[in-house]
């Protein structure tokens, strides 16, 4: 039904998503969303429903491929299970939050807002490019576990992504966590802030969505091939991510963040 080429994408997809999912704890939607919805425009889907459907697949695919992450990182980081634990309760009703709007929003808005947030991170990181790890502003407490679990979830359940690029960013700049420990973090949480997005996209999508083999705004074809690939690819990214010094860590997370940043904002065709 699809072009051989599609299904060649999908392939690369889960492999360069899983990777990036494991070696940055990003959960890989950030890869995942704007390479799913590029390919689904090639292929002549309407760019509205294209968008929904790589939020919606975005979302489910990253519950498979985070837990392989988490768990690589957890056998060498036993203290991140408890703050992503908890962290991850709350992103769970913020994700199911924002799959719910971004239901009714154009694919323009999500575009432009998701590029926004994205160069974000980029420029935080290039300003903390040198700093191993920056002094707590505020404590890790109950207040503040909520306002951020509710945020960076329903930010996940907006976008179709586990969140982990604003938790890594935000867990190292005023929480004063090392990136290393943030990554690991953002895995475990990616874990949970997922589903709730997920059901959100299968509710709001079912018996609206025309794309073939889909529950909601789901593609079963996409999530099967990218996720067959991703899960994999995210135990090995783990593995990678304790090997490599900080300062290169947020060197490749801030190049491939610029790039993916740039595209969705319409600036690199």
């Amino acid at each position: 039904m699809f072009p051989i080429e599609y299904y060649i994408g999908l392939i690369l997809i889960g492999i360069c998503a899983g990777f990036a999912s494991g070696l940055l704890g990003v959960g890989g939607g950030f890869l995942i969303v704007p390479l799913q919805y590029f390919l689904l425009k090639y292929i002549g889907v309407n760019p509205d429903l294209a968008m929904l459907i790589s939020l919606g697949t975005s979302l489910a695919i990253i519950i498979p491929t985070s837990m392989s992450g988490a768990y690589r990182h957890t056998r060498t980081m036993d203290n991140i299970i408890k703050p992503g634990l908890q962290l991850g309760v709350f992103g769970v009703i913020g994700g199911a939050i924002g799959g719910f709007v971004a239901s009714g929003l154009p694919s323009r808005v999500l575009e432009i807002i998701f590029g926004c947030l994205l160069l974000f991170v980029v420029i935080k990181n290039i300003i903390d490019l040198n700093k191993e790890r920056e002094e707590a502003k505020i404590p890790f407490n109950l207040l503040t576990t909520g306002i951020i679990g509710l945020f960076v979830g329903f930010s996940s359940g907006l976008l179709g992504v586990g969140g982990g690029v604003f938790l890594i960013a935000i867990l190292t700049a005023l929480l004063g966590f090392s990136l290393i420990e943030a990554i690991g973090t953002s895995s475990v949480f990616i874990c949970l802030t997922a589903v709730g997005g997920f059901l959100s996209y299968v509710i709001t999508g079912w018996g609206v969505s025309t794309f073939p083999y889909s529950i909601g705004y789901v593609s079963i074809i996409n999530f099967l091939l990218i996720a067959c690939f991703s899960v994999p690819l995210a135990s090995l990214g783990a593995k990678f991510a304790h090997r490599l010094p900080q300062k290169k860590l947020k060197i490749i997370f801030s190049v491939l963040v610029l790039y993916i940043s740039l595209k969705m904002l319409g600036i690199l065709p």
